[in-house]
């Protein structure tokens, strides 16, 4: 690089091309597209197959570091697709941060889903989640996997947080006063304390953001590893909520394994607190789409 980078600015992709190229040469001639640019990663496309990601501070380098030590021990496991980073980049003179690049993962984010679409991949996420939850902590603790240090399902913290966020979304006028009283009713059924304190290895941001799925529908791929960590179940179990309809539920617990339901309670207040999180976020960002499959997760997740 003629002028050393910071972050501070973005990288551009000559930048990033040659840093490819200097640390894996069998990819020359690199040609490079960008996917995007946001605050934690500048992410390319490189040769129309591979995807690279860049990050632009210090916790995001963090992150794909965790992902750089798990995921190729991970994703031959797994029945769903996840990234597998084959290169991984190291710190250099030009670039203070690890990078990664893995094979891009065919599909396309699940917007406008009916809901006998999303029953479709009902068992596949259920075997997907056992594989994972029952993945070795031992092993998991060995590869530095991080235990959950912010207290995900503390629900002394959470519980009054998405209380906040109620209100937030009612001023904002994405959500109405219907769905709020529907999710103030769910609060008084929350156990206040964890009823397992069993931990497992989680993916730790299981939503519709972080999901691809093929043209029928069914989920092809779980992407954004960032924030795996041990922890408890519910973290992970809240997609059986925000993603699939009650008749889904069944066919997903039916094939998971036995959960108590107080277990599922929490999972259940894990959706809609990640689930209003999400649309206050869209809303931010003026983004309609990511407001509008939010506030149709949170009604899939107040069916009953």
């Amino acid at each position: 690089m003629s002028v050393p980078w910071t972050p501070e600015r973005a990288l551009t992709a000559t930048e990033a091309g040659q840093m490819i190229e200097k640390q894996f040469p069998e990819l020359k001639p690199v040609t490079l597209q960008m996917l995007g640019e946001g605050f934690d990663n500048s992410v390319f496309l490189v040769n129309h197959f591979y995807v690279f990601r860049f990050p632009r501070r210090e916790i995001a380098a963090e992150l794909i570091g965790t992902e750089n030590r798990l995921l190729p021990v991970l994703a031959p496991e797994l029945p769903i697709s996840v990234p597998n980073p084959q290169f991984q980049g190291i710190p250099n003179e030009d670039y203070p941060w690890p990078f990664a690049g893995y094979a891009m993962i065919d599909g396309k984010p699940p917007s406008r889903l009916t809901l006998e679409q999303r029953l479709l991949s009902a068992e596949l996420f259920a075997r997907f989640l056992r594989v994972l939850h029952d993945f070795p902590v031992e092993e998991a603790k060995s590869l530095k996997i991080p235990f959950d240090e912010i207290g995900r399902m503390d629900i002394s913290i959470r519980k009054p947080k998405l209380e906040e966020n109620i209100v937030k979304a009612l001023r904002l006028n994405v959500m109405d006063i219907n769905m709020s009283e529907q999710i103030k009713r769910l609060l008084e059924t929350v156990p206040k304390d964890s009823p397992d304190d069993r931990k497992v290895l989680v993916h730790g941001d299981l939503h519709y953001r972080n999901m691809l799925v093929d043209d029928a529908g069914i989920v092809s791929g779980v992407i954004d590893w960032g924030d795996t960590h041990i922890g408890h179940p519910a973290v992970d179990l809240s997609i059986a909520y925000s993603y699939l309809p009650p008749s889904g539920r069944d066919l997903f617990f039916r094939e998971y394994g036995e959960v108590s339901d107080d277990v599922k309670r929490l999972a259940r207040f894990k959706a809609v607190y990640t689930t209003v999180l999400l649309l206050l976020y869209g809303h931010d960002l003026h983004d309609h789409d990511l407001v509008n499959e939010s506030q149709k997760a949170l009604n899939i997740a107040l069916m009953d």
